[in-house]
């Protein structure tokens, strides 16, 4: 419990410091938005996001089948068991 409220408070001190201590012009957020909107770090975003599109596609795909499997008819743990044919 003491842990978490240390760590409660080091968060709530981040935040303010963050988002109301100058450093220079600007506060620590408004230094790390501006350098976010930079022309270069939008080509590093744009970047990224065009080598990970294969992967995040794929992966999309793999949880779309998986909620088909487990949605459809006669699947899961709540239905009858399957019959044993006989000889």
């Amino acid at each position: 419990m003491i842990r978490l409220l240390f760590w409660f408070c080091v968060v709530v001190a981040l935040v303010w410091f963050g988002s109301t201590v100058k450093l220079g012009k600007r506060t620590l957020f408004g230094h790390v938005s501006a350098v976010w909107s930079t022309p270069e770090a939008q080509d590093m975003k744009k970047g990224i996001q065009d080598e990970a599109r294969p992967l995040v596609d794929k992966v999309e795909r793999g949880v779309k089948a998986g909620y088909h499997e487990a949605t459809k008819e006669g699947s899961g743990s709540g239905s009858a068991p399957a019959p044993v044919p006989s000889r």
